[in-house]
């Protein structure tokens, strides 16, 4: 069963629909303790960086506890800003911290919010992009994006009038500021390749 974290900020029918198509089991949790017995976690988000973290400190200490524990986890668009120490677009509010960084605006001069597709470019080789090339299509729709300190974190970038963090990897932790269940064919294929690591 993979558990999609229902705090009230997500985009939850698209996660769960796209899940189950590629044999996913998904199950919407809306109490920490349903995250237990899960085989994978996605953190799903919509919407501002503060309200995100505000609704989902309830979450906090159980999502460290599995992710801590090894369970495979996936974060999608504001569910990867918020593994940062904090946002731009929310001074004072504290991110969960699991990547030192930031997470800021994207740069003037640019259409924002970023919306519709773009290319990937593939920093590094990981399992999660088992099947995907540089080139390939997501679709984005965002206004800021994480900056991390440590730049071996960085699994892919597209580029909006800055080299923008598509993905990040952290142990057992894979998030991308793209949304793969609106993605297409690739996008289902990030997805199988997260299921196939909670079977592992």
């Amino acid at each position: 069963m993979i558990a999609i974290v229902n705090y009230g900020m997500g985009n939850l029918f698209s996660i769960y629909n796209a899940l189950d198509y590629v044999g996913g089991n998904p199950r919407i949790v809306r109490d920490p303790l349903g995250l237990d017995g899960a085989d994978g976690i996605v953190v799903p988000g919509v919407g501002a960086f503060g309200s995100c973290m505000s609704q989902l400190s309830r979450f906090e200490s159980s999502l460290l506890r599995h992710f801590q524990e090894g369970m495979p986890m996936l974060g999608i668009c504001v569910g990867m800003q918020v593994l940062f120490e904090e946002s731009e677009e929310s001074p004072g509010a504290v991110g969960l911290g699991w990547i030192a960084g930031k997470v800021v605006r994207l740069p003037d001069g640019v259409m924002i919010p970023q919306m519709g597709w773009n290319s990937l470019s593939i920093k590094r080789p990981v399992e999660m992009l088992d099947g995907i090339s540089d080139g390939d299509m997501f679709y984005f729709v965002h206004s800021y994006y994480g900056l991390p300190k440590d730049k071996s974190v960085i699994a892919a970038t597209t580029e909006h009038g800055v080299e923008v963090t598509a993905a990040v990897i952290k142990d057992n932790m894979f998030a991308t500021q793209f949304h793969p269940e609106k993605s297409g064919v690739k996008g289902l294929r990030i997805l199988e390749n997260f299921v196939r690591s909670t079977r592992c």
